[in-house]
Formats: C-alpha cells, sequence, structure tokens
C-alpha cells in the first residue's frame, strides 16, 4: 500500500512539473492565423521624404511606420562618433540638421548630423527612457518626456514624479514650456498642433504644442510606456493591464478596447510596444511573447503570432511586412495581413528595440551590443556593427546613424572594398 502511495506522489509530481513547464512555456497560447478582413493595402501613410523635420519623432511619422528616407546602403564608411559612457536607449529625432537625443543621465543633447560636434547640452536632472520630437513651432522646438528625478535605480522610480520639457531647437535652446505629468517613457507623438503622451499612472494627454495647455485627458487600466499612434483622427496606445486603446483624437472618447491573449489564471501579458499603424491595421508586440494584428476600425483581433520570448519593441511596416525581434534572440519578418512567417533571422543575443527600414534594409540591435542589417525580402544578412543594444538606427537620406550604448555613430554609403572602420 505504501508503495502504492509513493508512486501514486511521483506520478502526481511528474505530473505537477509536467503542467507546470507547458503552463511556462505555452501559457497564453500559440498562433492564430489570419486572413485579408479588414486589411486594405491602400489605407498607409505615404513614404517619409526629405525636408527640414526629417525624422522628427519616434517612428518617423505619427503612425510609427519606422522607414528612414533615402537611399543608404551598406557598404559604409565611418564618418563621425559622439556621446560618452551613459546610456542612450531610445533613437534621435532629426531636424534642421541636427540630432535631438536624450541619455539615461538626464542629458537632452542637440549634436550637428554633418560632422557630431555638439550644438548644446542641457542637464535636466531626471532619468530618461524616450525619443524626442520636433516641430515647427516657433522657429523650431523640442519635446521630451522624463522619468523621475535622479538616482535612477530601478527602486528609485516614482510613478507621479516626471516632466514633458519644451526648449528651442536652436542655439539659445530656451525653455519653451514645461509640464509635470507622471513618470513618462511615452516618446512624444505629434499630429497637427498637438502633442500626445501617456505616463505611469496610465494617463494618456492631448496638449496644445504652443503652451502645453491640457485639451483632455485618459485613464487607462495599467501604466503606458509606448508612445501614443495617430491616424486618420484616432490614437492607438497599449498599457501595462495588457489593453489597447483606440481613442478619438478630438476629444479622447473611448472608440474600442481590445485585449492580449488571457493565461490560465485569468492575466494578461503587458504592452509596452508601440503600436503601428498600416493597412488599417494596429500591429504591436506584447509581453506574452506574440505580435499582435488588431482592426484598426472595429477592434478585433485579426491575427497573433507567437515567438519564443518577450515582444517590447514596436513593429515595422514595409511593403505589407512587418519586422518585429523577440526576446528569443530571434529576428521575424511577417504577412502583414495574414501573419503567416516569411522569415526568420537566428541574433546572437535577445532583441528588445525596434526596427528601423532604410532602403529595403531592416536593422535592429541585441542586447549583446550588435546592431544587424538584412536583406528585408530574404533576411540575408548585409551588415553588421559591434554596437547598438535597443532601436539603433535612424536617417536622414545621407548617413545612417546607428545609436551604441552610450555613442552616436555617423555612416555614409561607400563604393569602396571594405572599410576596417565600417564593421562587416
Amino acid at each position: 500500500m505504501r508503495r502504492l502511495v509513493a508512486v501514486a506522489g511521483i506520478l502526481i509530481l511528474v505530473g505537477g512539473i509536467g503542467a507546470a513547464y507547458y503552463e511556462s512555456t505555452h501559457r497564453f497560447g500559440g498562433s492564430v492565423r489570419g486572413t485579408s478582413t479588414e486589411f486594405d493595402p491602400t489605407q498607409t501613410v505615404a513614404p517619409p521624404q526629405s525636408s527640414p523635420l526629417v525624422s522628427p519623432m519616434f517612428g518617423g511619422v505619427p503612425q510609427h511606420l519606422h522607414v528612414g528616407v533615402g537611399s543608404v546602403r551598406p557598404p559604409f564608411k565611418l564618418d563621425w562618433i559622439t556621446g560618452g559612457t551613459s546610456l542612450i536607449e531610445f533613437p534621435p529625432a532629426i531636424a534642421f540638421h541636427y540630432l535631438y537625443y536624450a541619455s539615461l543621465n538626464g542629458n537632452l543633447i542637440a549634436v550637428s548630423s554633418r560632422n557630431g560636434r555638439r550644438l548644446w547640452t542641457v542637464h535636466v536632472g531626471r532619468c530618461q527612457a524616450a525619443s524626442p520630437a520636433v516641430t515647427r513651432l516657433g522657429r523650431g522646438s523640442v519635446f521630451e518626456t522624463f522619468l523621475n528625478r535622479q538616482p535612477c535605480s530601478r527602486g528609485a522610480v516614482r510613478a507621479a514624479d516626471g516632466e514633458l520639457l519644451v526648449l528651442a531647437a536652436g542655439p539659445s535652446h530656451s525653455l519653451r514650456w514645461r509640464k509635470r505629468i507622471g513618470a513618462s517613457e511615452t516618446s512624444p507623438t505629434v499630429a497637427g498642433n498637438r502633442i500626445y503622451v501617456g505616463d505611469a499612472e496610465g494617463d494618456v494627454y492631448a496638449l496644445r504644442g504652443v503652451d502645453g495647455k491640457t485639451i483632455w485627458t485618459f485613464h487607462g487600466g495599467g501604466a503606458v510606456k509606448g508612445a501614443i499612434a495617430y491616424d486618420r483622427g484616432r490614437i492607438y496606445f497599449g498599457d501595462y493591464a495588457g489593453r489597447l486603446y483606440a481613442l478619438r483624437a478630438s476629444d479622447g472618447k473611448l472608440l474600442w478596447r481590445a485585449e492580449s491573449n488571457r493565461d490560465w489564471f485569468g492575466g494578461h501579458g503587458q504592452f509596452y510596444s508601440t503600436p503601428s499603424i498600416a493597412y488599417s491595421r494596429v500591429y504591436l508586440g506584447s509581453t506574452d511573447d506574440h505580435v499582435y494584428s488588431f482592426g484598426a476600425r472595429t477592434g478585433k483581433r485579426r491575427w497573433s503570432y507567437s515567438t519564443g520570448g518577450f515582444v517590447y519593441g514596436s513593429p515595422a511596416i514595409w511593403q505589407h511586412r512587418v519586422f518585429v525581434g523577440s526576446y528569443d534572440h530571434t529576428f521575424y519578418a511577417l504577412d502583414a495581413a495574414t501573419g503567416a512567417l516569411l522569415w526568420k533571422f537566428p541574433a546572437n543575443g535577445p532583441i528588445s528595440g525596434t526596427a528601423t527600414v532604410v532602403d529595403g534594409v531592416v536593422y535592429f540591435a541585441t542586447l549583446k551590443r550588435r546592431t544587424y542589417g538584412l536583406d528585408a525580402r530574404t533576411g540575408k544578412k548585409l551588415w553588421t556593427y559591434p554596437d547598438g543594444a535597443f532601436t539603433p538606427v535612424v536617417t536622414d537620406g545621407k548617413r545612417l546613424y546607428v545609436v551604441g550604448w552610450g555613442k552616436v555613430y555617423a555612416f555614409s554609403p561607400r563604393n569602396r572594398l571594405k572599410d576596417p572602420k565600417s564593421g562587416s
């Protein structure tokens, strides 16, 4: 009898271990293949064009497509390097022949796109994890969100202590206005004369660009980490409660709300990813390992693709393809209509940031500090560089700017054979 009880106990233990393993690896379900329902290939913004505001915000346009301008392809030669030792997590905005970016130690910086020389540095004294936005307002203004005041350790984060800072883009870098909000990691989104930001307290703000006056606010169910996407009079954002929202941009009215997958215990994956809007769809990744596509008008889930790890980055959208990396060390190209896998590329480490497509080459970086450039159609490796960790690439159509751990590198195309400074 005792032997039977012991055997039964062992079987229960083994079964429990097996169930726990399956739950931990399959807790949010697998991929769900989609169709062309609510997919309109004509409903996307035109590719960006060269202008004084070349890449004025995260993702380049309010829809966050992450597609660069111009014909800039490898092989490259290194033109200049700028920066220091503090982490630069998010890419610069490019405007008026300058790159504007912030570092983790609370500095907001402007450097020349021609030679990397600093125009100015503003010591804000706050922790930082977002890209700036630049507008023509007042002959050029820079908008940047900040987290709590230093120190910047994880335990020191204070959800209510954040700020949106607005400076003149030119040499004076004078203060336009500042606004206290919750601690914010959302890169400002510009649409018309409005600025959209979110914060760690779950609030989303529509602000008047000229003076920061609040037009409306909306409170979600969890912290808003990614940037706000705008398209055709609507804004879209995800939160840490695993919900995706569509609001009317004019007044903040809720139009629909969708959710990520539930696990066996009713929990949701979190949305850190910034939504990307194209083809009447909303695309974003989740900490439940999935990439999602929702109908932009209805909020209905049209497909989901299961990777093997967290998907923090915002999808890049180009020629009916969705490009996204995962913590499973793999970079994916998916069909934008159905979510079918087109190709995948094994990288050397976890992929946390967002990809960017420039002239048919898709660039991304790993947390092992390496940047890759792949043929966007085939996944063939074309170029690598031994730095970069998060969202590594922006361009002004003349140079490719690679964001390393604490430095920014400027590359220009070359016709010569391999240059030792240009990577491999």
